[in-house]
Formats: structure tokens, C-alpha cells, sequence
């Protein structure tokens, strides 16, 4: 594991790019790998620096950032994918979320918070402003329930636990902590839900369970 977090930051916007890198330097968990002002170069840095978090605008030239994030989980690395965008569309979000997206930010955030938030995506749990998280909660609950609902049956009683503890917000670390399983265990359980749910990532498998309030129960 990398001392430090290793970051690349996709963004066409030069300004906004540097005003980002300079906010992750004072973090110490922190370190920029990387920086590209285009999709199609952002996808190379990925494949050459298999960066630990990748930034992502949503609104760029030639290639938008749905399209650059699609091609980024088509290399299946362990890269954690966060848009930081203007767009608080929830059309936008829900695009996002079902590429894979593992956090989705706005750029008038305070600073402190964006740091913060990027720190829960890293830790496995949902980087999303708590307003837009009721936007995809009721996107998901207006789009395929009751199958979704019936391919619960499907799940082992380990993968019921971890989607609980999806539920409850909980990062990868606790949830082992809580199941007393190792943190890559719960890796392994993940990617098997999130499979069998057809959840493009964890952040919409998450919303999801939080909308079903917690009545998830194993079905008999």
C-alpha cells in the first residue's frame, strides 16, 4: 500500500486544475501523480500511473467526463473515481453513479468539505452532498425496484451483511470490523453484490439500501 494517496486530476479548465492540486498539497495524506487537461490524456495518465484517486471533471471538450470514467473502469483497477463538477443535475448524477462513479462533488463546495468528502470515497463510504443523495435515492426507487428487490434472493448471508452495512454508511474497514472479516474480504463480497444487484458501484449500491431503510432482510 502507497504511504501516500496518490492522485490524478482530470479537468480542461487550467485554473480550476491548479486550484485543486494546491488544496490537496495541504493534506499530507495527499500527493498529485499526475495532471491532465482532456479525457483522452486523463485515460492514458490512469493507464500509466494506476493513480489510487482519480478527480474528474464532468463538462469537458472532445470527450465529457461520462465517457473518460466508462473508459477508466474498463481497465478494472482498484482507482477510486470522484467527478467534482459545476452540474447539480440529478440526471447528471445518476449518469455519473451508474458509470461507476464512486463520489460526485460540486465545485462550489467549501474547500474543508471536498477534502472531507474525498476522504469517505477513499474509505469506501458515499462522497456525495446530502441533497443530491435524495435526488439518486428517488431516480433508484423509480427504476427497476421490484426486480432489484427480487434479486436479493440471490445474495449469500455475507453479502446481506456488507449491504447493510452499505445502509449504514459504513467504509470498508468497519464493515469487516463489524463482520469480523479482513477489509479485502469485504472487497471480494462487494464486487459479488454489486454483480448480482447489477450496481455499476458502490456509492448507487449504497443509496439504494439507504432508500429500502434498512429492510433488506434475507429473504427465506
Amino acid at each position: 500500500m502507497n504511504e501516500y494517496i496518490q492522485v490524478l486530476v482530470i479537468d480542461d479548465h487550467p485554473l480550476f486544475r491548479k486550484g485543486v492540486v494546491q488544496l490537496l498539497a495541504l493534506d499530507s495524506r495527499y500527493r498529485v501523480a499526475g495532471e491532465a487537461a482532456s479525457g483522452r490524456e486523463g485515460i492514458e495518465l490512469v493507464r500509466q500511473l494506476q493513480p489510487d484517486l482519480v478527480l474528474l471533471d464532468l463538462n469537458m471538450k472532445e470527450m465529457d467526463g461520462i465517457t473518460t470514467l466508462k473508459a477508466i473502469r474498463e481497465m478494472e483497477l482498484d482507482t477510486r473515481v470522484v467527478m467534482l463538477t459545476v452540474s447539480d443535475q440529478s440526471s447528471d448524477l445518476v449518469a455519473a453513479v451508474r458509470a461507476g462513479a464512486d463520489g460526485y462533488l460540486l465545485k462550489d463546495m467549501e474547500p474543508e468539505d471536498i477534502i472531507s468528502r474525498l476522504g469517505d470515497a477513499m474509505e469506501g463510504s458515499m462522497a456525495i452532498p446530502e441533497r443530491l443523495g435524495r435526488a439518486l435515492a428517488l431516480a433508484l426507487r423509480n427504476e427497476d425496484g421490484k426486480v432489484r428487490n427480487d434479486m436479493l434472493a440471490q445474495l449469500t448471508d455475507r453479502e446481506h451483511d456488507i449491504l447493510i452495512g452499505l445502509a449504514k454508511g459504513l467504509p470498508n474497514k468497519l464493515i469487516g470490523r463489524e463482520l469480523g472479516i479482513a477489509e479485502g474480504t469485504v472487497k471480494v463480497h462487494m464486487k459479488s453484490l454489486l454483480r448480482k444487484l447489477n450496481f455499476r458501484s458502490r456509492l448507487e449500491a449504497a443509496i439504494w439500501a439507504v432508500e429500502q431503510g434498512l429492510k433488506v432482510s434475507k429473504p427465506v
